[in-house]
C-alpha cells in the first residue's frame, strides 16, 4: 500500500490544492440517491425501481421526434437451418440503423427473441456468423452471439452499435469525438445507442412470429451496457444477459485515481444517482445473468435484491474460468485499496481474465433457451 500513489489532502482542514485530489475526494464522499439498500424493505421495492426507471429515462435524453418511417427489409437470405434477414430501422432525422435478424427453421410461433448487442470488436454481421472483411477477432466463433441463440430455437436480431461496422465514419473522427460531441450537444453516446435499440425493439414487438412477452436483450462488453439500460427502462423485456464483469464504476474511478475511462461511457450525472449495480439490482424479479463474474462484492449487493423476493433462481452468475474457485479471488472480502494501476485491479480486484474476453455461448445460451422456454 505505501508503494501506491494515493491522494492526500496535507492540510489539517483535509483540503486539496490539487483539483485532481478534489474531485478525487468528492466522488469518494458522494452517496448516490438511488443507490440499492440491501436492507430495504421488499415491500418498498417496486417505488425504488420506478424511480430508477424514471432517473434513468431523464439522464439518457431520449429526443422527442416526429414520426419516421417505418422500418424496411432490404433482403431476407437462407441459411443452414435459419433465415437470414436485413432490415433499416430510422430512429430520428438523418439517422438509419441496420439490423439482422436470425429466424430459425421449424419453431413454434410466436417465438421467444433475443436483441443481441455486439462488443467493441464485432459487428452485427459478425454476431450473425456472416463473413467479416479484416476480422482479427480471436474469438470469432464464440462471438457470434446472434447465431448461437438462432441454433438453439430463439429470433436473434442483432443491432449495431454507434460508429461501429457499417456505422463507421467517412472521415477519420473516432468513437470517443463523436461521443464527445454528443455530450456537447447535450445527449451521450449510451444514450444514443439505447435509443436506437429501443427502436429495433419495439419492431420486434410488432412482428406476429415472436412473442412480445419472452424477449430479452443480450449485450457483450460494449452492448452489455445498452443491454441492462434497455431492460430498466423497459419493464416488459424478459431477461438481460450481462455478458462483461460487474463493477461499480464510482469505486473503480477512486480505486484508479480518476483514471481514464472510454468516453462513449458516460451519461452525465448517472453516479450523483446509481450505478451499474444498482441498476442490475433494479431488474429483479425479472432473470439476470452475468457471464463473467467480477467484483463480488457488488455481485452479492445484487444477488440480495433478488433474493429478498424470492426468485434468487432467477440470478445466474459465472466467473472467468480462471476464477471460477474462490480460491482464486483472494481479495474478494478485502476492502479496496486505492492507487491501484488499472491491470492491477481488473486482475486482483475486479477477477477479469482480460486475454479471455468474448461473449460465453455455452453459459450464455442454455440458461436464456430455459428462461424464455425456447422450443415450446
Amino acid at each position: 500500500m505505501n508503494e501506491r500513489s494515493v491522494y492526500r489532502s496535507g492540510r489539517p482542514d483535509g483540503r486539496f490544492a490539487s483539483t485532481a485530489g478534489f474531485v478525487h475526494a468528492m466522488t469518494k464522499d458522494l452517496q448516490p440517491a438511488l443507490r440499492y439498500d440491501p436492507l430495504m424493505p421488499v415491500e418498498e421495492m417496486p417505488a425504488w425501481r420506478e424511480a430508477v426507471r424514471e432517473k434513468l429515462l431523464e439522464l439518457v435524453r431520449f429526443p422527442e421526434v416526429a414520426e419516421q418511417p417505418e422500418p424496411r427489409m432490404i433482403s431476407a437470405e437462407p441459411r443452414d437451418g435459419y433465415e437470414l434477414q436485413r432490415w433499416e430501422v430510422y430512429p430520428e432525422s438523418r439517422s438509419v440503423v441496420p439490423f439482422l435478424v436470425l429466424i430459425p427453421e421449424d419453431i413454434p410461433t410466436p417465438a421467444p427473441a433475443v436483441l443481441c448487442f455486439p462488443g467493441s470488436s464485432r459487428t452485427n454481421v459478425g454476431l450473425a456468423g456472416e463473413p467479416e472483411p479484416a476480422s482479427d477477432d480471436r474469438h470469432w466463433d464464440a462471438n457470434r452471439m446472434a447465431l448461437h441463440y438462432a441454433r438453439a430455437g430463439m429470433v436473434a436480431i442483432a443491432a449495431e452499435n454507434p460508429c461501429m461496422g457499417g456505422r463507421a465514419t467517412e472521415f477519420g473522427a473516432n468513437r470517443a469525438e463523436v461521443a464527445m460531441q454528443l455530450l456537447w450537444l447535450g445527449r451521450s453516446y449510451e444514450g444514443v445507442s439505447v435509443f436506437e435499440k429501443l427502436q429495433v425493439l419495439q419492431w420486434a414487438r410488432s412482428r406476429p412470429f415472436i412473442d412480445s412477452t419472452r424477449i430479452a436483450t443480450s449485450g457483450h462488453s460494449l452492448g452489455a451496457k445498452p443491454a441492462l439500460l434497455l431492460a430498466v427502462l423497459e419493464p416488459e423485456i424478459a431477461a438481460v444477459v450481462w455478458n462483461d464483469f460487474t463493477c461499480d464504476f464510482r469505486e473503480r474511478s477512486i480505486a484508479i485515481n480518476l483514471e481514464w475511462v472510454a468516453i462513449w461511457q458516460y451519461i452525465p450525472d448517472l453516479l450523483t444517482w446509481f450505478d451499474y449495480p444498482d441498476l442490475m439490482a433494479s431488474i429483479a424479479p425479472r432473470p439476470l445473468l452475468i457471464t463473467e463474474g467480477g467484483r463480488t462484492v457488488h455481485i452479492e449487493r445484487v444477488r440480495e435484491a433478488f433474493r429478498a423476493q424470492g426468485v434468487e433462481d432467477r440470478f445466474g452468475v459465472a466467473y472467468y474460468p480462471k476464477y471460477a474457485d474462490p480460491a482464486a479471488r483472494p481479495h474478494d472480502g478485502e476492502p479496496i485499496p486505492e492507487g491501484l494501476s488499472m491491470a492491477d485491479y481488473l486482475a486482483d480486484w475486479a477477477n477479469v481474465d482480460v486475454p479471455a474476453h468474448s461473449f460465453k455461448p455455452t453459459v450464455a445460451v442454455p440458461w436464456l433457451a430455459e428462461v424464455l422456454g425456447a422450443g415450446t
